[in-house]
């Protein structure tokens, strides 16, 4: 069985990159392997799990800054009224 072309962690989304962690981390509890592939397979799921990381903090920092900005138009909003 030909094994499966990997595409490079950069280019995965979060719900492709963790869903190929969690093959890993089945792979690595179920089957025995050399000690070449369960370092490959070690060294991989190290990649994606930073990857996946990097994405939630992007995303939290994209919440936050969507957070403030809603929060400064609401307290800029309240300024108005109160000028009024």
């Amino acid at each position: 069985m030909a094994k499966k072309e990997k595409i490079p962690v950069e280019q995965l989304t979060y719900e492709q990159a963790y869903a190929e962690l969690e093959d890993v981390v089945t792979a690595l509890e179920a089957n025995p392997k050399s000690l070449d592939e369960a370092t490959a397979l070690f060294e991989r799921g190290q990649a994606l799990s930073q990857h996946c990381a990097d994405l939630l903090d992007k995303a939290e920092l994209r919440v936050r800054q969507l957070t403030a900005t809603e929060m400064d138009n609401a307290d800029d909003g309240e300024q108005s009224e109160e000028e009024a």
